[in-house]
């Protein structure tokens, strides 16, 4: 090949090339229902990845493993009406016992209790008080659970009742 000119096949393998432009020829329509495709797909993996987050955490409770809990916690912790929010890791784990022993048995709840979705990016888990555990008809003990920047974390405990 000398400088500045091309041979034929080399010159349609170019044009070839050029003309496959797939940004130029996808029309607005397509491009959104492409855009729509991708965010039914990151709520669906949201949803399950919040499935595997919670078995993780509902399995640390119920080991008392305080660390990893607290790993899955997002500071500071929102508590129930009246009750001072928990600032960090220290303040969790030296309060650890009143946040999962005192109103609920979070260990013995955690054993069969489910999720409720309350949106895309929050969950709550309702426990029956600890001096009657089989009323599930009475539940009030909540645990919120909340999608942020840094995945899924355990975020508030609330008593709906207050």
């Amino acid at each position: 090949m000398t400088k500045g000119t091309l041979k034929a096949s080399e010159l349609n393998s170019f044009a070839s090339i050029c003309a496959c432009r797939p940004w130029r020829v996808i029309s607005p329509q397509t491009w959104l229902a492409g855009v729509l495709i991708l965010l039914s797909f990151s709520n669906a993996f949201a949803e399950s990845d919040f499935s595997t987050f919670l078995g993780k955490f509902k399995s640390a409770v119920i080991a008392g493993d305080k660390a990893t809990v607290a790993d899955m916690t997002k500071f500071p912790l929102s508590m129930p009406y009246e009750v001072k929010g928990v600032k960090n890791k220290e303040g969790f784990s030296r309060r650890y016992d009143e946040i999962f022993k005192g109103e609920a048995n979070a260990a013995q709840c955690f054993k069969s209790a489910e999720a409720q979705k309350e949106s895309d990016r929050r969950y709550g888990v309702y426990c029956p008080f600890k001096d009657t555990p089989n009323d599930w008809e009475n539940a009030p003990i909540r645990f919120i659970f909340e999608l942020t920047k840094s995945g899924w974390r355990f975020v508030g405990l609330d008593n709906i009742n207050e």
